[in-house]
């Protein structure tokens, strides 16, 4: 569990904020957690969540006891007042909404109090964001909602005005790697996670699945393909990549895992060669390099933070792999 000096190390003003109002008794009926990903929104909603329900908080403390039956069932995900609010498919509609408003209506089961978190909130639909304005706009002092974002941009203005907005800032690759060394995982790996812009719990879940130790094999495979023929390059991406990299979410990580390879041929232009992630492969590394020119690999990194965008706009899978794999083939 993540702890609150852990946070405060890596985001320091946002949790000086929280902390704040927690400990001169200002708590807001709503909060924005707003940034990009991997930097503790969902680690904070949990600690807040955790002090708010706890059952031996001191006033002038921050901190939950962690101990308490509250805190305990926290986190293990079984607090009944504590409700939690994602995606169904591709959007959040308005009968999750619906569905939270009435489950509020009813008295709480340990207290009156009540936290509700919605994850991933700019994917609300307009439905269902209208349907939480006028939730936000006659708040029960004992509720809070904890709004979480990686793209505050897309969220409505109107709800947006209704929260405290809490910033949180991307992390170094250098805090993160420390951090992850920390808990143990090999170098080599560190460096990959930390260059993925992973949080700590969800660097820790990758590391033990095989699921992701495959994955590699895969792009390194898919690479030597597209350097080296185009036809199977394309052959690749069906046989092997697609069928691996099922699901937004793991098509995500196969892109990272595309994009550090460019970032590090972009390295080895520069002579930046302490920047290289991907040490085991600096064989590959150098041979592509001499292929690939330094404004083609800009121009790679390019496409392929572009396929992750179409990706978060849902465009096909599938359709914005191969256009990718046409821009990446030698």
């Amino acid at each position: 569990m993540t702890s609150w000096v852990e946070l405060k190390a890596s985001q320091p003003v946002a949790m000086k904020m929280l902390q704040n109002s927690i400990i001169r008794d200002r708590i807001a009926h709503a909060y924005l957690f707003h940034g990009p990903p991997g930097t503790g929104k969902h680690e904070a909603s949990l600690l807040f969540a955790m002090r708010y329900f706890c059952e031996n908080k001191r006033e002038d403390e921050p901190d939950p006891c962690y101990e308490c039956n509250s805190c305990k069932r926290i986190q293990s995900g079984n607090h009944p007042d504590l409700h939690w609010i994602e995606p169904d498919g591709q959007s959040i509609k308005k009968e999750q909404i619906e569905y939270l408003q009435k489950e509020f209506t009813y008295t709480g089961l340990e207290s009156n109090q009540k936290v509700y978190v919605i994850r991933e909130a700019e994917k609300m639909t307009v439905n269902a964001s209208n349907r939480l304005l006028k939730f936000l706009e006659e708040p029960s002092r004992e509720t809070v909602a904890i709004l979480l974002t990686d793209q505050i941009g897309q969220m409505l203005d109107t709800i947006i005005s209704r929260c405290q907005r809490i910033q949180f800032h991307s992390l170094t690759d250098d805090h993160l790697y420390q951090q992850l060394i920390e808990k143990g995982l090999p170098e080599s790996t560190s460096k990959l996670f930390a260059a993925m812009k992973l949080n700590i719990n969800e660097a820790l879940e990758l590391h033990e699945d095989d699921w992701f130790a495959e994955a590699r094999k895969i792009v390194v495979q898919l690479m030597d393909k597209v350097m080296n023929s185009s036809e199977e390059g394309y052959l690749e991406l069906h046989q092997a990549y697609l069928k691996h990299f099922q699901g937004r979410e793991s098509m995500g990580y196969g892109l990272e895992l595309l994009l550090v390879w460019f970032q590090d041929i972009v390295s080895l232009h520069l002579d930046k060669r302490d920047s290289i992630v991907l040490i085991d492969q600096l064989d590959r590394l150098e041979k592509f390099h001499y292929v690939v020119s330094l404004s083609e690999a800009k121009s790679l990194i390019y496409e392929i933070l572009n396929t992750r965008r179409k990706l978060a706009q849902n465009v096909h899978p599938t359709l914005a792999m191969e256009y990718l794999i046409l821009k990446l083939q030698r």
